[in-house]
């Protein structure tokens, strides 16, 4: 029986049929090239080198910023499709070979090459699901402590631990502006600025309740507890005086001595300033710099997105329909629930996607469940359309 099934290959993972993946991948990198618009990057790649090449490029430094950005950007794709286009070529030479000399020990190879196309090509089509002005820009995200006491306080900083690690896997890099203590452990709240290319836009999937249910380690009875932490992002803008303007007199400042979670968060000084902005109410705080006048400086720019974020929402709806996106920061209105006891399971309720590896989610392996929701947008948007 054992050998009939060995001559049968039961048991064994089926085989991927090249040609078939060969023809599917093709067409998949000419759709690439069509939502990313290879020729206009082609051109526009042209127009920037000429401008990057510039004598006075640097006497406008804004500018100059905004040309060497572009122009990194624009290169990377069409660095991207060629790579894509060269790794093609590779895998359909291994097949010719593998016919013309009938040798099957090139299979693997060629059968890993698809499979590193497949991979990168799912990655690059993720950006098709963008469709958001900021979207590819930097991010502003708050964390902040919810229902559940001192558990909620140490939730909160085990997501700031998750969006950190889940930046770091994804080559962002994450600046921490502010993290207040929690009463007896944790934060009560945590602001921080994630940059890399299309961090608001990932990050944006995540805004929301996030919900914890397990043995809480500060009850000596050792009893099961649900907490609660939520996640608010803007896109941050390095100058928001283009969209929005700032009146310092419509700004309370209030500077004092910063503190946190033991040193790990932030660089304790002097010299926290906390802006308040009268007129929305909207406080930002920021103690993570070197100086008052640096810290003052960031908390204008993390205003400054706020208040530009708030403005373009007010476009979109009215100022009710702006509130009901704010949720209370407890039961009944998690976007997500990480059960690690009576049993170990991460469910996003928006679009059931789960798994019951949570170390890794909280470990930062969020890409699944982000993308997850980034294409259920896609299609509601899509369907209301």
């Amino acid at each position: 029986m054992a050998a009939d099934a060995a001559r049968r290959g039961e048991g064994e993972p089926e085989r991927v049929d090249i040609p078939e993946q060969l023809e599917s991948l093709t067409g998949r990198i000419q759709e690439a090239e069509r939502f990313l618009g290879a020729d206009a990057l082609a051109a526009r790649r042209a127009e920037l080198e000429t401008a990057a090449s510039a004598p006075d490029l640097w006497d406008d430094a804004d500018n100059a910023r905004s040309v060497t950005t572009e122009l990194g950007r624009v290169t990377e794709d069409l660095e991207v499709l060629g790579k894509l286009h060269e790794r093609l070529s590779d895998a359909e030479t291994l097949h010719e070979l593998m016919q013309e000399e009938d040798d099957e020990s090139l299979r693997q190879e060629a059968e890993d090459v698809l499979a590193d196309l497949d991979r990168t090509l799912g990655t690059l089509e993720l950006r098709a699901l963008f469709g958001g002005d900021y979207d590819d820009g930097d991010a502003v995200a708050e964390i902040h402590a919810g229902a559940g006491g001192t558990d909620a306080q140490d939730w909160a900083e085990m997501m700031l631990r998750m969006y950190t690690r889940w930046a770091e896997r994804r080559g962002f890099t994450i600046e921490v502006e502010e993290a207040t203590e929690g009463q007896e452990a944790g934060l009560m709240s945590a602001t921080f600025i994630v940059r890399g290319r299309y961090a608001f836009g990932l990050l944006a999937a995540e805004r929301g309740v996030h919900r914890l249910v397990r043995i809480s380690p500060f009850d000596a009875q050792h009893r099961r507890q649900t907490s609660f932490a939520s996640l608010d992002v803007v896109p941050f803008l390095e100058d928001p005086s283009g969209e929005v303007e700032i009146d310092e007199k419509d700004l309370r400042i209030d500077t004092y001595r910063s503190s946190g979670a033991g040193g790990q968060h932030v660089n304790k000084t002097d010299s926290a300033v906390r802006l308040t902005h009268i007129p929305t109410g909207i406080v930002v705080t920021c103690q993570n710099q070197r100086s008052q006048t640096q810290n003052k400086a960031k908390a204008m720019q993390v205003l400054g997105a706020k208040l530009a974020e708030r403005q373009r929402l007010e476009h979109q709806a009215t100022l009710d329909q702006l509130s009901g996106d704010r949720t209370d920061n407890a039961w009944g209105n998690q976007i997500r629930s990480y059960v690690m006891a009576p049993y170990q399971l991460v469910k996003d309720l928006r679009t059931n996607a789960e798994t019951g590896n949570v170390e890794a989610v909280l470990d930062g392996d969020l890409d699944m469940l982000i993308e997850a929701e980034l294409r259920r947008k896609a299609e509601t948007g899509r369907g209301a359309a």
